[in-house]
């Protein structure tokens, strides 16, 4: 009875929080993978073989390379390039937004006009638009000003009226501007509809929600392919020739290597030039989405103090006759 009492008595005691006496903390083995070590290996002295091959071919001409890089016109070429993705992304959001609110607008009318705009400029290639755009001046020869079906008030020529710079932007603002509304209009629905609710209870106007409540926790779900849509925009500017307009930077480095008979530096010079800004538009989008991101899958650290009212390890609660206190303690167990 006595050894009997004795293990009992120790089976009901807590342990210590650090363990048992003599206890070994495992050491954990990291696992090896030679495969994955020669897969690498094997990748680095492929991309070291393509590098060597590549300073020593005579038909990339690092050299023209060189020479052309910093060309006054191949950089001014890059400050036209940098314009059209600029202007054309701030207009196309614009209008993005203003596309993405109707679709979501409950009027029929409304929503099918939207539908049918991203039916056709989602539905058709991008240069066959920019073509299009390129030919407005003979569709409509003219910029009449007056009252529909009278004479006219003002009349001008649409050649001079509009330069070719305003058209390529025209037309890669209005084939952005499809995708754009669906990007914000995806970001619109992510947020919960008891968001809206909560803020309407609140007082808050529509605008204030929107400024305060949605577009902040929309922004999380809209940048990242907004960003991706600006690196688009920007080597979809290379197709601008089709309007025709020849100062941006891919068509500046075709003339010039018409000129040289010598295309592929040219080429390399222009890839330099994209690879430039395209690695800077992805830090500020870097810098941009973790700014909008603050507070997502964050929580404060669990600490390592006793929970309150918790029974110790390994006690076992004693049984109650009394069908109140016994409820009650099946209450606090819930």
């Amino acid at each position: 009875m006595s050894a009997l009492g004795s293990d009992r008595s120790a089976a009901g005691t807590t342990p210590p929080p650090g363990g048992p006496a003599g206890h070994v903390p495992i050491k954990a083995v990291k696992l090896r993978h030679p495969w994955r070590n020669v897969f690498a290996v094997v990748l680095l002295l492929l991309f070291a073989f393509v590098v060597v091959d590549a300073a020593q071919r005579p038909a990339y001409d690092w050299p023209v390379v060189a020479q052309y890089l910093f060309d006054r016109r191949v950089s001014q070429a890059a400050l036209v390039t940098l314009e059209l993705t600029a202007l054309s992304m701030i207009f196309a959001i614009i209008l993005g937004v203003i596309l993405a609110i109707m679709r979501l607008s409950p009027n029929p009318v409304v929503k099918s006009l939207a539908w049918f705009y991203l039916w056709i400029f989602r539905g058709t290639p991008v240069y066959v638009q920019l073509v299009f755009w390129g030919l407005i001046a003979i569709i409509y020869q003219t910029i009449d000003i007056g009252i529909p079906f009278t004479e006219p008030w003002v009349s001008f020529d649409t050649a001079d009226v509009v330069p070719v710079f305003w058209i390529a932007v025209i037309g890669l603002t209005l084939n952005e501007a499809a995708y754009m509304a669906e990007i914000v209009r995806a970001g619109l629905l992510s947020v919960d509809k008891g968001q809206d609710e909560a803020a309407t209870a609140l007082g808050m106007s529509w605008s204030q929600t929107m400024r305060r409540v949605i577009l902040p926790q929309a922004m999380r779900v809209i940048i990242p392919p907004t960003g991706n849509e600006v690196i688009s925009m920007l080597k979809t500017t290379s197709l601008v020739t089709a309007v025709p307009l020849t100062t941006e930077l891919y068509s500046r480095t075709r003339d010039i290597s018409a000129e040289t008979f010598n295309p592929i530096p040219l080429l390399i010079v222009a890839s330099i030039w994209y690879l430039f800004f395209t690695s800077v538009l992805m830090v500020g989008q870097y810098f941009l989405e973790k700014r909008f991101a603050r507070g997502i899958g964050e929580r404060p650290d669990a600490g390592p103090g006793p929970v309150a009212d918790a029974p110790p390890t390994g006690a076992v609660p004693a049984v109650v006759n009394d069908p109140t206190i016994g409820a009650k303690q099946g209450g606090d167990a819930r």
